[in-house]
């Protein structure tokens, strides 16, 4: 397994290392509303996935909006991944309140550094006054949900791997993917160019549910960081179903 992790920033986001997480300041609390830190959000996640056996064998981070944005990828081992992607785990926050804290599951593919997410935990929807205190038993539940949700993602990918499309099909999914804001208009032309000659030869030899899903992914790379979970979640339903799979992503 290769160590490491392409976070591709867009949309104004930086990167930045984790040590300059601690320098971010947090807003003050207010009667209804208690930000979490985007460090102590880190660090708790990061010890409970290595209290579970797993390991952290590569991680990104990047912030946006002055700070008041976090996302952050850490690439996951346990010995028996597959060869061709990885899991990774996202973690995001915000201190604009633009979205809860949160800690979403995917995969990382290999040859393409293409990432998408498949399975999203809300640590601590509404930021009440004690979510701080309460934030070691809120993570340790969102982790503790990582293993069903890493074996349900094996399933979903040997299922996209397995189910032919034609392009028939491949052309009614793009513009499903259009009207559920997967991708925009203007990008709709590249999917079906990825589609039809894949950059990654690995992808080429079969039209499959998974050569048109990276087909997506690869083109979405442009996309910001902070969407991804959204739109990459988005788009699991879409081929999900295509492959039979509708029920895969209901964790």
């Amino acid at each position: 397994m290769a160590n490491k992790l392409n976070l591709m920033t867009h949309a104004g986001a930086m990167k930045v290392e984790r040590d300059q997480l601690k320098g971010i300041a947090t807003p003050e609390a207010t009667q209804t509303w208690t930000p979490i830190p985007h460090w102590a959000l880190l660090g708790g996640v990061q010890a409970q996935i290595e209290g579970q056996g797993l390991h952290v064998v590569a991680e990104a981070h990047a912030l946006g909006r002055d700070g008041a944005r976090y996302f952050g990828l850490l690439q996951l081992t346990n010995g028996s991944n597959p060869e061709d992607y990885s899991l990774v785990v996202g973690l995001r926050n915000s201190h604009d309140k633009s979205f809860p804290a949160g800690l979403v599951v995917g995969s990382g593919v290999f040859v393409c550094d293409n990432l998408a997410f498949s399975g999203e935990v809300v640590i601590g929807r509404k930021h009440t006054k004690y979510i701080n205190d309460d934030l070691p038993n809120l993570i340790s539940r969102a982790v503790g949900k990582l293993g069903d949700m890493r074996r349900s993602q094996d399933a979903r990918i040997a299922a996209y791997k397995g189910t032919q499309i034609n392009d028939a099909q491949a052309h009614d999914l793009v513009v499903r993917a259009l009207d559920a804001d997967v991708v925009p208009v203007t990008r709709v032309p590249a999917v079906l160019k990825e589609w039809r000659t894949p950059s990654h030869p690995e992808f080429a030899s079969a039209k499959t549910g998974w050569r048109l899903f990276n087909a997506f992914t690869e083109v979405m790379k442009s996309s910001s960081v902070f969407e991804r979970p959204r739109t990459s979640l988005a788009l699991h339903g879409i081929v999900d179903a295509a492959c039979g799979l509708a029920l895969v992503g209901s964790n």
